[in-house]
C-alpha cells in the first residue's frame, strides 16, 4: 500500500461507489483490508503444490456442490462464473482436485515467464487453461463436451462488452458468459471461494441460472447478465475487502 497510493486510491474510490454512506476512515480500512487479502490470494497460488484431498477437508467447507453435479446431469455443459472476490484461482483448483472436467478462461500474463509460471501451477493441479485469445471457439468446443468452463465475470477484457447498471452505476460486464450459454445451451453455475477470518475457505456454489433463448439476442444476453450482476453485488456486499478491482471500474 505504501508502494502503491494510486491503487489504494482507486480501491478506495471503488469500494466509497458502493458504500456512499461509509466514512472515508472505514472506507480506507477497507481498502487496506483488501490489500492485505490479496497478498494472502497470492501466497495461496504458490502454495498449490500442498493441496490435496486432505487439504480439502482441513480447509475448505464446501456448500452446495449438489448444483454442479445436476447441471452436468443436464449434458449441456456449464459454465463456471465468478469475480475477481476472495480466492477465485483457489476455487479452480479445488473443483479440479475433486475429479470435475474443469478448464478457466485467463488472460495471459504479458511476460512469458510470468505467464508460464501461472499456467503451470494452475495445470499442476488439473485446472486446464484457455487463453483469452482462443476462449471463443474451444469454448464452445468444451461446452459440447459437456465440460465445465470457468468464467470471471466481473470485469470486460474486450472491446464488446455490454453497459450495465451495477450497485446502481454503469460500467461495463462482458457479454461471454451469456453469449456462450446462449449459443450452446450450457448451463450457467455461479460460484464463489470466499476466505473465512481464520483463513480456511467456503466455496459456495450458487443455483443454476435460468436462461432462455428468444428471437432477441441483446435482450437475452442483457437479461442473463441482469440475473448474476445481483449475485454479484450480494458477494461483495458482504465480501467488499476480497474484491480485487485494482481499477477504476465504473464508467465516468
Amino acid at each position: 500500500m505504501i508502494f502503491a497510493p494510486t491503487d489504494l486510491k482507486v480501491v478506495s474510490a471503488n469500494l466509497k461507489a458502493i458504500f456512499p454512506e461509509k466514512p472515508e476512515a472505514e472506507i480506507r480500512n477497507l481498502a487496506k483490508q483488501s490489500f492485505r487479502n490479496f497478498a494472502k490470494y497470492l501466497v495461496d497460488f504458490f502454495r498449490f503444490a500442498k493441496i490435496d484431498t486432505a487439504y480439502i477437508e482441513k480447509n475448505i467447507r464446501i456448500e452446495n456442490i449438489e448444483n454442479f453435479n445436476q447441471a452436468l446431469d443436464k449434458n449441456k455443459g456449464v459454465i463456471v462464473l465468478t469475480a475477481h472476490l476472495g480466492n477465485w484461482e483457489l476455487g479452480g483448483v479445488i473443483v479440479a482436485v475433486l475429479g470435475y472436467p474443469f478448464w478457466a478462461v485467463a488472460l495471459p500474463h504479458k511476460d512469458k515467464k510470468v505467464d508460464e509460471f501461472f499456467n503451470f501451477q494452475r495445470e499442476s493441479k488439473g485446472v486446464k487453461v484457455i487463453p483469452l485469445g482462443k476462449a471463443v471457439r474451444t469454448s464452445i468446443n468444451l461446452l459440447k463436451e459437456n465440460k465445465m468452463v470457468a468464467l470471471v465475470g466481473d470485469r470486460d477484457f474486450s472491446a464488446k462488452g455490454i453497459v450495465t447498471d451495477f450497485f446502481g452505476k454503469p460500467t461495463f460486464f462482458p457479454e461471454g458468459p451469456a453469449a456462450f450459454a446462449l449459443k450452446t445451451g450450457a448451463i450457467i453455475v455461479p460460484g464463489f471461494m470466499v476466505r473465512n477470518p481464520d483463513d480456511t475457505f467456503t466455496l459456495r456454489i450458487e443455483k443454476p441460472l435460468e436462461v432462455k433463448a428468444s428471437a432477441d439476442r441483446e435482450k437475452d444476453i442483457t437479461d442473463i447478465i441482469a440475473q448474476y450482476k445481483l449475485i454479484f453485488e450480494g458477494y461483495i456486499r458482504n465480501y467488499p475487502d476480497q474484491w480485487y478491482m485494482f481499477r477504476k471500474f465504473w464508467i465516468s
